[in-house]
């Protein structure tokens, strides 16, 4: 058999690429170059900060925004979302380092998270998190914006202990002899670090208050990152008795590169907690990553629709690259991705350009990067996890009721007396008793009423009745009284669970006898099990 060629549609496939090629150089030039430069600033501060609050070397997050951009973005759908290492995952980080005992175990159990992310994207698992409560979700977020929060204050007195991530912090945090080390807390602060710190405050809301309109291009995390650095230097040289000391510095080593330690795959058998911390970690990577794109999909001006199977499966690369190299979890992060798209970004030409920056800073401009004071990072976390936990977000909670705000404060109050694994299941739990309780209050509607001396019953089934409605069904048609009229209308509805459909079966027999009228309208008929 002759093989016939078609050369039209290899060139058709042809002039697709390149159109598609032109289009991304086109929109590189003209949008995505000035706009990658914004994330890199947004995203610098960000990787360091977000280092030093989970208890790893500065370059874990360096390397975890890199690969974040130049990896995933390849891999990825999303036009404009951005990856890099989260802020809501710094606590899950710092208590997974300490519970496993090293930084190689850690590095493990972000590998596996990420073996976890790609199953889920490969078995098309990605809508999972839309069966967990909003207000859950809500709660996890607001409770990591707590952590989040109180780990930044022994940076913003200038506490500059090498193991303060690990001794006090920790301890505060978990209320474990919190309060055995205060006056060694006390005995540790800077006057240089206090000031720097209210001084970035303040850099922090004159800037949104009067300049983020006026100068979008240069975001306020940047601002903030220069003030201080000019600041250090202005004490270092004038005012010699408030200057920092060195370990109140990034400290970045030479080489980089040199100092990955590639992790011991035999560990994953050797103790169980590497899986567990897998499993919170990819399931909060997860949850961030699908919420982010999610809402970096509205902001997107061409409508374009992110897959979410694809999207974890790019993840789960880049945190299983991430795991190997020794860099931090990474998710698909909404601080990024806004500035992103507020930048004017059109493709994920930008992403992946913010990634090359971040490489050539950390190749070229260590020096540079060496001189940012840690108090300066703590009040860009500290914002962060403002904004993870606003009043005016708890309260908007509060004001939509009893049903929205209880499984909201008991998933905070769980995490914060817990940790997030467990504390997110306890306001599952919590919001699926709120489930069962409307369910066990809703499922039929009965309407009474007198016609010609009878007592007339007219039971309205709804959409779906589940056996959760079947102690009310009994006590109801028990208690109707002898020569009564009693109809049953099921016209309206799709589902009735068996049981119930025993309890009208059984009803027939005891309807006779109290010479109750009993008609039924699509309701269809079963066989009832008697034991003898």
């Amino acid at each position: 058999m002759k093989k016939i060629s078609l050369p039209g549609i290899s060139n058709l496939k042809m002039n697709i690429i390149s159109r598609r090629t032109r289009l991304y150089y086109l929109s590189f030039l003209k949008y995505d170059f000035k706009a990658s430069i914004t994330v890199f600033f947004v995203a610098l501060p960000l990787c360091l900060g977000i280092s030093l609050a989970s208890g790893t070397p500065v370059y874990s997050g360096l390397l975890a925004g890199i690969i974040g951009g130049v990896v995933v973005s390849l891999l990825s759908k999303s036009e404009l979302s951005v990856s890099g290492p989260a802020a809501g995952l710094t606590a899950i980080c710092a208590a997974a380092i300490v519970q496993l005992g090293s930084l190689e175990v850690f590095f493990l159990s972000v590998m596996l998270a990420g073996f976890l992310q790609l199953l889920l994207g490969a078995f098309r698992l990605g809508g999972f998190t839309h069966f967990i409560p909003s207000a859950v979700i809500k709660g996890m977020l607001a409770a990591i914006g707590i952590i989040l929060i109180s780990k930044q204050v022994p940076l913003l007195i200038g506490f500059n202990k090498p193991d303060f991530w690990t001794n006090e912090l920790f301890n505060i945090i978990t209320f474990n002899n919190g309060f055995r080390h205060i006056d060694d807390l006390y005995a540790n602060t800077s006057a240089g670090a206090i000031i720097i710190a209210a001084g970035a405050f303040c850099v922090y809301w004159s800037w949104n208050k009067f300049m983020v309109k006026k100068v979008p291009f240069l975001p306020v995390s940047f601002i903030v990152v220069v003030f201080g650095v000019l600041s250090a230097l202005l004490f270092q040289n004038c005012f010699t008795s408030l200057q920092l000391n060195p370990t109140q510095y990034v400290t970045l080593p030479p080489d980089i590169f040199g100092q990955v330690k590639l992790p011991e795959a035999g560990l994953m058998f050797s103790d169980i907690n590497v899986w567990r911390n897998a499993v919170v970690i990819c399931f909060v990577a997860t949850l961030e990553t699908l919420l982010s794109i999610e809402a970096i999909d509205k902001l997107d001006p061409y409508n374009r629709i992110t897959p979410q199977n694809r999207e974890l499966m790019a993840q789960g690369a880049g945190n299983m690259l991430s795991g190997f190299l020794g860099g931090l979890p990474i998710t698909a992060v909404i601080v990024r991705s806004s500035a992103n798209a507020a930048a004017g970004a059109k493709t994920k030409t930008s992403s992946f350009t913010h990634g090359v920056w971040l490489l050539l800073a950390i190749l070229f401009a260590i020096p540079l990067i060496n001189l940012v004071p840690y108090c300066v990072l703590a009040v860009i976390l500290f914002r962060t996890g403002y904004n993870l936990a606003k009043p005016k977000m708890i309260y908007t909670v509060y004001k939509q009721g009893r049903e929205q705000f209880m499984p909201f404060i008991i998933t905070v109050v769980s995490i914060l007396l817990t940790d997030l694994l467990i504390g997110v299941l306890i306001g599952f739990v919590y919001s699926i008793y709120f489930l069962i309780k409307h369910t066990y209050q809703a499922g039929f509607v009965v309407k009474e009423s007198m016609e010609k001396g009878k007592k007339y019953f007219l039971i309205e089934l709804d959409l779906n009745v589940s056996f959760l409605n079947k102690r009310r069904f009994m006590e109801l048609l028990d208690k109707i009284p002898e020569h009564s009229v009693v109809e049953i209308n099921g016209i309206d509805t799709i589902y009735i669970d068996r049981d119930i459909l025993e309890i009208f079966q059984d009803f027939r027999p005891k309807a006779i006898r109290k010479n109750i009228h009993l008609v039924m309208f699509n309701i269809p008929s079963v066989e009832t099990i008697v034991s003898h």
